[in-house]
């Protein structure tokens, strides 16, 4: 039955433009996962990918329309906020798309990514009670696509979805949200400080669980991770990869010392 498939309920959340109403089946989704309330047809096929549930605002514009503005300023802090909020609601497509997707692994995958998106909509959420209390609303400001074009572009292998959506594009808030919680604190903003913090705790977790569900997938095809990432990083990445790069943080989750080289190494040729 319909409501008791998860491929289904999560197309269901998927396709849910409502942000409110994605969150309520988001959440209801992991409950009756952890409650053993749902089944997988694994022989059945996913829809090819197309453009997720979303609101009709923000306008998507390409990154380089994007305004910056001074976070000395409500207005400065608030259109940060809502780029970062806008991050999250992608990221609870992307953690219900790589339910939906990909089909006939473990059921610990779908946990670990139920879990995720569940984690993305309580960050969706913190950030956009922020946005409201600097008087804004979510679509307020224009925003791109960038995460959503790589979900499109990875659709096709689960490998190669986990090692650039999480370990690459998502990952990369590891490495600049140090940075936003300086200025923040410079200019007083201890509440949006606060709520940076817990989501840098807890997008460490969803890094290392990409790398755990890439290294599986590498497993799987008798792959060596450390050059199958490189290897992505070449075919993908090259030219737009943006350091420093938090090494802590992806070390503890679940990068490898020669990974962050390679990184570090494409950067540097991509100048």
């Amino acid at each position: 039955m319909t409501d008791t498939d998860l491929y289904l309920r999560a197309e269901a959340a998927l396709a849910a433009a409502d942000p409110d109403q994605k969150i309520r089946l988001t959440r209801a989704l992991r409950a009756d996962w952890l409650a053993g309330r749902l089944q997988r047809d694994d022989a059945s096929e996913p829809a090819p990918i197309g453009a997720p549930g979303r609101p009709p605002r923000p306008l998507l514009v390409p990154p380089r329309e994007l305004v910056q503005r001074k976070l000395t300023t409500p207005e400065g802090r608030a259109a940060l906020i809502h780029a970062i909020a806008h991050i999250e609601f992608n990221a609870i497509n992307l953690a219900l798309d790589a339910v939906y997707r990909f089909r006939g692994l473990p059921s610990e995958y779908y946990g670990d990514w139920l879990q995720v998106a569940a984690e993305e909509a309580d960050h969706f959420e913190l950030l956009r009670d922020r946005l409201a209390a600097l008087g804004h609303a979510y679509g307020d400001f224009p925003a791109h696509n960038g995460l959503w074009e790589m979900a499109e572009d990875t659709a096709h292998d689960h490998l190669v979805r986990m090692a650039l959506v999480p370990r690459v594009l998502e990952a990369r808030g590891l490495d600049v949200t140090p940075g936003m919680l300086e200025r923040l604190r410079g200019v007083g903003d201890v509440e949006t400080v606060a709520v940076l913090e817990r989501i840098l705790r807890e997008e460490v977790g969803h890094v290392a669980i990409g790398s755990r569900w890439f290294k599986y997938a590498c497993a799987g095809r008798g792959l060596d991770p450390e050059p199958t990432f490189r290897s992505l990083l070449s075919e993908y990445m090259r030219g737009r990869l943006k350091g420093p790069f938090n090494v802590d943080a992806r070390l503890a989750a679940g990068f490898s010392a020669d990974e962050i080289a390679a990184l570090e190494t494409m950067e540097q040729d991509g100048d």
